[in-house]
């Protein structure tokens, strides 16, 4: 969001009236399933059954893990072996005191190759949009086998999307969040005939970006609105919408679903035309990118990478 322009909370209410909606709360709709609390935060101390973390905002916040619970960093690892100091991201029930799964330093880089070195591990050089900038990523040569077969043409102007973890400053992906796009990233194909007002719905693929704040990324935004010249461009035939606007975010998979804001521009989901197969497969084309704890309250998981999605206004 640019510096001049009203909150999101204010331009949601601005965006409502345009429309002529009631303004609609954030938040998750009453579900069949126990609410899901995303927590975040540095680890403190870190036991089989107890997990002390610092919050974002300074706040220590103690938790107890399930028996059960289960952790990913970079592999799967007890949730007791995550280390003192790393970044975790946990989903827990019964109000955010209990820890059911945890995710250690995970991150995930989608952008336009621009550049690819070395011969045993990858340095890939990636465009990641206006608002993300240009990041390296390093694919550790244990992991390139994996990417090679999803990811054949590692070369300057395709696209790439992967998962790994921050390890020492550095991002090492080992896990392919997506096959290759067979087009460069500026050959995007044309979306299906124009969203229509009668379609209450939309359903394609919803996936998730590094961020804490609770929101969504989304492609089809105004240039000098969103300040992203790569935006309104989607394969999914998506309506032009604004930032402060309200998503109704529905995760098929899990029956989830919740009124989400679009709080930044999302012009590499929309070069993606791709499809998730978490429980069936969905139609082409990413809908929305949502911040790491939205995309865990609604019941996704960061090592899958997506989830069937239907999205309409909220």
């Amino acid at each position: 969001m640019r510096v001049g322009y009203p909150s999101v909370e204010r331009r949601t209410t601005l965006a409502a009236a345009a429309l002529g909606r009631t303004p609609g709360t954030p938040g998750p709709d009453p579900g069949k399933g126990a609410p899901l609390t995303a927590v975040m935060g540095e680890i403190l101390d870190v036991s089989p059954h107890l997990i002390t973390i610092e919050t974002p905002d300074g706040q220590e916040e103690r938790l107890v893990i399930a028996p059960w619970a289960t952790a990913w960093r970079g592999t799967d690892v007890a949730p007791a072996d995550l280390p003192v100091g790393g970044r975790v991201l946990m989903r827990a029930l019964r109000e955010g005191r209990v820890v059911e799964r945890l995710w250690g330093d995970t991150t995930r880089v989608t952008g336009t190759i621009t550049d690819v070195s070395g011969r045993t591990d990858l340095a890939v050089e990636l465009d990641c949009g206006t608002h993300r900038g240009r990041r390296t990523i390093l694919i550790p040569y244990r992991a390139t086998g994996r990417l090679r077969v999803r990811y054949p043409k590692l070369e300057p102007g395709y696209l790439f999307d992967g998962i790994g973890i921050v390890d020492e400053g550095v991002e090492r992906i080992t896990l392919p969040a997506t096959s290759q796009p067979a087009y460069p990233a500026r050959s995007v194909p044309s979306p299906p005939p124009a969203y229509s007002a009668q379609q209450s719905r939309i359903s394609g693929t919803v996936v998730w970006f590094d961020g804490t704040q609770r929101g969504a990324a989304y492609p089809m935004l105004e240039r000098a609105d969103a300040g992203c010249p790569d935006s309104a461009v989607s394969c999914a035939g998506l309506p032009y919408l604004s930032i402060g606007s309200l998503l109704h975010v529905r995760n098929v998979c899990a029956d989830r679903s919740a009124r989400v804001p679009i709080v930044a521009c999302g012009c590499l989901a929309g070069r993606f035309c791709d499809r998730c197969v978490e429980c069936d497969t969905s139609p082409r084309g990413r809908l929305a990118e949502l911040s790491a704890p939205t995309f865990v309250e609604l019941g996704g998981d960061l090592t899958k990478g997506c989830f069937n999605a239907q999205i309409g206004l909220g």
